[in-house]
């Protein structure tokens, strides 16, 4: 399943993502200026969004991507 972490009108916040058992997952990330295209969007199978408050919308890619990683790793309960 291919996921883009992207603010969209159809995305699932992180903390409400539930992984499934047995399924393999590739991550998309953009940049915190112009973020995952529409086009790359479009082609993946659904979004998530890191919740965020106040008016800054965006984070370090890095940030980024060791929140998603480490909370998915969380649900699936790795390591064993």
């Amino acid at each position: 399943m291919t996921l883009a972490i992207e603010q969209v009108e159809s995305a699932i916040f992180l903390q409400n993502f539930e992984v499934q058992k047995g399924e393999k997952y590739a991550l998309v990330f953009g940049n915190e200026v112009y973020g995952v295209s529409q086009e790359a969007v479009a082609l993946c199978d659904g979004s998530i969004e890191i919740p965020q408050l106040g008016t800054k919308h965006s984070l370090n890619i890095s940030v980024s991507a060791g929140i998603v990683v480490w909370d998915l790793f969380q649900k699936m309960k790795w390591p064993k």
